[in-house]
């Protein structure tokens, strides 16, 4: 932890004492050392106002720096993106010039007989796909006994409990604890414990609500938590190891099927433009395959004959397959 970080966890939770936000918050800090140190009278005129406007300089230029850097981040992945999807429309391009500069075309005429034969291949190549299939999932319920009795995650990747509910990415974790009391509370009756494997979440003068060992460790120092509509408490935990789901939110819990996680899409554009591009389309083929319909590049062959055909109007193709 650096210098500047190692009062962040203090610093953060007298934030969250101020519902007038950042303005109440200097004011506290400024009256402090107006009363507890002589920053004010004991400095020769202009001198308090010069170091406040230094420190507020050096900050807006870290500020304005890491602005660029995000900008010139984001200008990187359109600029990749942008020349993905021309590689793209040149190999489109290519390949429907291959296409239709080829003599043989791989197209050919079949007969009406030769017709039904692949039409009823199809089929039964289709209801072959569809058995292994029933197959394979009925092998990955055997397989899955350590699985029995587990949750079904909720729609965030979490669980819905009595108490609380929470939802995950891979990175973080979002917790929300009704308080259930009949009046709107204040952010100063609430009390929220971070520790690296363990979270305390109560009111003051109640029964903890949550006081238990949590299922993995998290970075202490990004953890927070806020009230919203004075009567949820919304509690926000970063991950260490951002590579896992977690099972559940404290050991107590029951746990879920982590088999059964959808992955967050959400994150998707936080990747570079060409590793952006192959997730959305192996994610499109997944459900095309799904509904039975054809994928991308099935789609695209399907295309670059129909664009063939329309710029050869006098050649038949009823009768025409593509091998």
């Amino acid at each position: 932890m650096s210098e500047s970080e190692k009062f962040d966890g203090m610093l953060l939770a007298m934030a969250q004492q101020h519902e007038g936000g950042v303005k109440q918050l200097l004011y506290t800090f400024f009256g402090f050392l107006y009363r507890k140190t002589d920053f004010f009278h004991g400095a020769a005129p202009g001198v308090p106002r010069q170091t406040v406007i230094d420190a507020m300089k050096e900050f807006e230029d870290h500020a304005e720096k890491k602005r660029m850097e995000v900008l010139k981040e984001k200008e990187d992945r359109e600029q990749k993106l942008k020349e993905h999807r021309e590689k793209q429309k040149q190999r489109e391009a290519e390949e429907f010039a291959k296409i239709s500069s080829d003599s043989s075309a791989k197209i050919e005429e079949v007969t009406e007989d030769e017709a039904n034969k692949i039409i009823e291949e199809n089929k039964r190549n289709q209801k072959a796909e569809e058995n292994d299939k029933n197959s394979k999932s009925d092998k990955d319920e055997e397989e899955d006994e350590d699985d029995k009795g587990k949750m079904k995650p909720n729609a965030g990747n979490g669980a819905d409990l009595e108490k609380y509910s929470w939802v995950q990415t891979l990175g973080e974790v979002d917790l929300y604890v009704p308080t259930g009391v009949g009046f709107p509370l204040k952010s100063k009756d609430v009390v929220v414990d971070f520790k690296q494997q363990h979270l305390k979440v109560s009111l003051k003068g109640h029964p903890p609500i949550i006081d238990a060992e949590l299922c993995k460790k998290i970075k202490i120092e990004d953890c927070y938590w806020t009230l919203e509509d004075k009567k949820l408490i919304h509690i926000f935990l970063e991950k260490i190891n951002k590579m896992e789901w977690w099972d559940c939110l404290v050991v107590t819990d029951p746990l879920i099927n982590t088999k059964k996680v959808q992955p967050e899409n959400s994150k998707l554009g936080d990747l570079d433009g060409e590793t952006r591009s192959m997730v959305e389309k192996m994610m499109y083929d997944q459900r095309q395959k799904e509904m039975g319909k054809p994928t991308s590049d099935e789609q695209k062959k399907h295309d670059l004959l129909a664009k063939f055909m329309k710029q050869h109007p006098e050649m038949d193709f009823s009768n025409a397959k593509i091998s």
